[in-house]
């Protein structure tokens, strides 16, 4: 195995030890000696918002990079769905099946992989990545900083557990590698990132991803489709930007022929 090749250049960790013991002023009362990306105080500054997005950006890409991970299959659903749910719907169960199947898929043909990825938290996300776990597949989780609800699940791989700041950066790792996304029903959270979504294949911002709602009667009854296109709101090609499935096998056949799996 060819043995990676180390900069000539000193690497910033060992700048940063070498600056810590030269430093000649007090740093708990005086930052302006420090190396800039040594200061917590101003990597957090307003002003260097824009640093902060492009970090946020390239940690988690190089992090599943460097895991492998080219290709995704994507769920989405309510952080509030619950395992056993008492009002008799079967989201949890359905979620974790199908990302089963997925992620067994790949793993018994390593050539067609691709990756679990969600939300990272509980409810139809948890399902998703104890789908994939049970399968024993790497999984990935995009945690997000939230008042309430959203702490990672623990069925998320550990080294693709990324939690951010910024919304907006989160949606963008979640559709970069996406070759499929698996929506359940859900609250304004999965409104946002599934109409996002549509919004980009719409106008050709992105490309071969495949839309599945699950639960017809759930999006029926939510979004008045027909509605939209007799008001002129959208074309009706627009409808076919999605599939609707009410049953595991429906989904599951819907991605084998999306992803080329179908024999």
């Amino acid at each position: 195995m060819q043995k990676e090749q180390r900069s000539t250049l000193a690497s910033a960790a060992e700048d940063v030890q070498s600056a810590a013991s030269g430093y000649v002023c007090d740093l708990s009362t005086n930052n302006a000696y420090r190396l800039a990306y040594d200061d917590p105080c101003f990597m957090l500054r307003d002003e260097a918002r824009a640093v902060r997005l492009m970090l946020e950006w390239m940690k988690a890409d190089q992090l599943l990079q460097d895991k492998g991970v080219a290709a995704t299959v994507v769920f989405f659903g309510s952080a509030r769905e619950p395992e056993r749910p008492a009002g008799g719907t079967r989201y949890y169960a359905a979620a974790r099946e199908l990302a089963q199947r997925v992620a067994a898929h790949g793993e018994n043909n390593p050539q067609a992989r691709v990756t679990v990825v969600t939300g990272g938290g509980p409810g139809i996300m948890e399902a998703a990545n104890r789908g994939a776990a049970d399968a024993n597949a790497v999984n990935g989780g995009f945690n997000i900083v939230l008042p309430h609800e959203q702490r990672p699940n623990p069925y998320i791989t550990p080294e693709l557990n990324f939690q951010f700041h910024y919304f907006a950066l989160r949606k963008m790792h979640l559709m970069a590698r996406a070759r499929a996304l698996v929506c359940f029903p859900g609250g304004y959270g999965t409104l946002d990132e599934l109409f996002e979504i549509l919004t980009l294949i719409q106008t050709r911002k992105a490309q071969g991803v495949a839309v599945i709602l699950y639960g017809r009667d759930f999006w029926q009854r939510l979004i008045d489709f027909d509605f939209l296109v007799e008001q002129g709101y959208i074309s009706a090609g627009d409808k076919e930007l999605f599939h609707m499935v009410d049953s595991v096998d429906e989904g599951f056949a819907l991605l084998e022929a999306h992803l080329g799996w179908a024999t």
